[in-house]
């Protein structure tokens, strides 16, 4: 399959095998300079040509970097794309809270993303005033399921080890359908909306999900001892699906029971299933417990759309344009990416990269205790990009 023999690395002068291609250079010359210092000697294989051409040309996606340090991480990751000579191009849509206020704008982001199936987006800061638009994106797009993996590193010193877990969360419903009113004054409600439909939908992808990984449970995470019709048809919707996944062990516990369990012993989790509120919660405290938001990916998945972005939704708007930021997790959401356009040899070369650059310590940002820049860092998985060839 030459999608998974794309390109390889080498270096100057010397030809290089990747996947039994040879390199088609042996006077290649560093085709990049980053940040003024050579980073990594290119040599495309021989059938890129070929290649781009039984593909239809490159993959185009959609690339919207957001608000914040979006920028510099997208910035990394372009850099990366390029020197890896991937068949990728990026329609960059810059979209951010200015610009939201733009429905123009924010009509040909979404326009795109439907056009081209995949994007890659940073995150982008909301606020009361286009809350609309935020929900578009995930309903509009109607993508469902948002899988967020929390993995323990080796070079990151947290509290516990061997963490490897997959939150799924609802993306569409829940306390997010945004549907408040203020009854009479000072009395607000809020409805949350739980369907059986989405609510089948997501339990077949959780366990889909959960047996195309070779993984061994799910878990369902609800309130229904409060919320008995609501999360009870949740939970109801699961158990009905688990019975169609016999080689899947199925559990259920109740959502602050996970929070408890998440920093008490959170090895136990493996596949974990939830409404929209509370994927958004125990996500995000699953990212603190294997070093924050820098470090975890996630994507979102839809019947025709895929979009990758960080795992934890935050800007960091006070660091903006200071390259300070982690771009791990924006590379790694753009590695799973590759892979979910089947340059897999491609994907799982830079999802190892990064593995070593934070296992290593070698380059380290602040949020992990170093004083490496995002530009650092890019050199660094540059530099494991290269020793890994």
């Amino acid at each position: 399959d030459l999608s998974l023999h794309s390109w390889c690395f080498g270096s100057s002068g010397i030809n290089a095998e990747y996947g039994g291609q040879k390199a088609v250079s042996s006077t290649a010359t560093p085709r990049t300079r980053y940040g003024g210092k050579t980073t990594v000697t290119l040599i495309p294989v021989r059938n890129m040509a070929l290649l781009t051409a039984l593909r239809g040309g490159p993959d185009t996606v959609t690339l919207i970097p957001g608000d914040g340090v979006g920028p510099e991480l997208a910035e990394s990751v372009t850099t990366i794309f390029k020197e890896m000579a991937v068949p990728v191009q990026f329609e960059e849509i810059q979209l951010n809270r200015e610009l939201m206020k733009d429905e123009g704008a924010f009509e040909y982001a979404i326009k795109s993303l439907k056009r081209n199936g995949v994007g890659l987006k940073g995150v982008i800061n909301r606020s009361a005033d286009f809350r609309h638009h935020n929900l578009e994106f995930r309903g509009g797009l109607d993508v469902y399921a948002n899988v967020v993996r929390c993995m323990s590193f080796e070079g990151i010193k947290t509290h516990h080890t061997g963490i490897d877990l997959i939150a799924i969360r609802e993306n569409t419903e829940g306390e997010y359908s945004s549907l408040e009113h203020e009854s009479v004054p000072g009395v607000v409600e809020s409805l949350k909306i739980i369907t059986r439909e989405k609510s089948m939908r997501i339990a077949k992808f959780a366990f889909d999900y959960a047996r195309e990984h070779n993984r061994k449970k799910v878990t369902c995470i609800h309130k229904a001892n409060i919320m008995k019709l609501s999360d009870g048809l949740f939970k109801a919707c699961c158990k009905e699906v688990s019975e169609d996944y016999p080689m899947i062990t199925y559990e259920e516990q109740i959502v602050d029971n996970t929070c408890q369990q998440l920093v008490i012993n959170p090895q136990q989790f493996d596949v974990m299933v939830m409404p929209n509120l509370y994927g958004n919660l125990v996500s995000n405290l699953a990212a603190g417990l294997v070093g924050g938001a820098g470090v975890v990916p996630s994507k979102s998945y839809g019947e025709n759309i895929a979009v990758f972005e960080p795992g934890a939704r935050h800007t960091w708007m006070e660091m903006k344009g200071m390259y300070v930021a982690n771009p791990a997790a924006m590379v790694l959401s753009s590695a799973f990416m590759l892979k979910h356009l089947q340059l897999n040899e491609a994907g799982d070369l830079l999802i190892k990269a990064v593995n070593n650059v934070l296992n290593k310590r070698s380059c380290m940002t602040i949020d992990l205790g170093g004083q490496a820049s995002t530009l650092d860092m890019t050199k660094a998985i540059l530099m494991e990009l290269d020793a890994l060839a």
